[in-house]
């Protein structure tokens, strides 16, 4: 079985990396863990590039650690699964999907920010982004639900 799994550091993202360990797979399953880089507007900063690269810079380290820490994580509590990470480019809706084509996955897991509608809107949503365009089965995992008792929505 082949198991993208995209995460971004978010709450929801660490939830989805749970439920990914705590399920009992078939042998041989492998898991692609994703982030998707999404650099900064170059025309935004066009007065300083270094300022530019800094910022392009200190992304691209986030993201690398969202994806080291999703993985020790799989490595600890889920040994049975094949592991392995990629950083993605571009929009993480489209880069999520075009990866899923691409390496044939067969289920997609990501994590539900649980947006207020008009959040939703402005922002978009990348689990029904690709819970809607995927080649593939899709898992939305929320987070705990103490979140949305406190009135919460990082899940």
């Amino acid at each position: 079985m082949k198991i993208l799994l995209a995460v971004d550091g978010s709450p929801c993202s660490n939830a989805a990396v749970e439920e990914v360990c705590r399920r009992p797979w078939p042998p041989d399953t492998e898991v692609h863990v994703v982030t998707v880089h999404r650099p900064a507007e170059p025309s935004l900063l066009k007065s300083s590039p270094t300022i530019f690269d800094e910022l392009v810079k200190q992304q691209r380290s986030e993201a690398l650690g969202h994806l080291t820490a999703a993985v020790e994580t799989l490595e600890q509590r889920a040994p049975g699964l094949r592991v392995m990470s990629l950083l993605l480019e571009g929009l993480p809706k489209d880069a999520i999907l075009d990866e899923a084509e691409r390496w044939d996955a067969d289920l997609i897991v990501v994590g539900s920010h649980g947006y207020s509608p008009v959040r939703r809107f402005l922002l978009g949503s990348v689990s029904l982004a690709v819970a809607t365009g995927a080649p593939c089965s899709v898992q939305i995992v929320r987070g705990p639900v103490e979140s949305a008792a406190n009135g919460s929505h990082d899940c």
